[in-house]
């Protein structure tokens, strides 16, 4: 039998680990960050409508502004702490600027929910814009807690 590989991600020690934005791996010309909002191991999760919500407005938010043609993908994590955001080419503090600028968009949007409709997704009726723009609020107070590093603190 072959001898699996412990992915990188699981080498971090969740229980340190502060809310953030850190590199979690690069794959050639593709960086993954973890965008870590909430403290990992506390039960300080994420509900789905809030993760679902701040996808929504942030991968449209995000894949319309400044780095546009770099962002390859946004989602959110399994475990209810935080998202992925990967950029190609990406450039730290570039990356980070428009991250904050994401989230003070959310903040200040009116309207609905980006694809808030039946037929744009699968569970529509799950989105709040009230909790995205407290989640947004949320990290963007946690990226100005600390100095932005990216990388994983030990």
């Amino acid at each position: 039998m072959d001898t699996i590989k412990r992915i990188q991600s699981f080498s971090i020690n969740h229980d340190k680990l502060l809310p953030g934005l850190y590199v979690s791996r690069v794959d050639g010309d593709i960086t993954t960050y973890d965008m870590r909002t909430r403290r990992p191991n506390t039960g300080d999760l994420m509900d789905n409508s809030t993760m679902h919500s701040l996808e929504h407005m942030f991968a449209t938010y995000i894949r319309n502004g400044a780095l546009s043609s770099h962002i390859v993908y946004f989602g959110p994590m399994g475990c209810q702490t935080g998202f992925y955001l990967l950029v190609r080419h990406a450039d730290n503090e570039a990356v980070l600027a428009e991250v904050r600028r994401t989230l003070e968009k959310i903040i200040a949007h009116e309207g609905p929910v980006f694809g808030a409709a039946r037929r744009e997704c699968g569970n529509y009726a799950n989105l709040s814009l009230d909790k995205s723009k407290i989640e947004a609020r949320r990290y963007l107070a946690e990226l100005d807690a600390r100095p932005v590093t990216f990388i994983y603190e030990e």
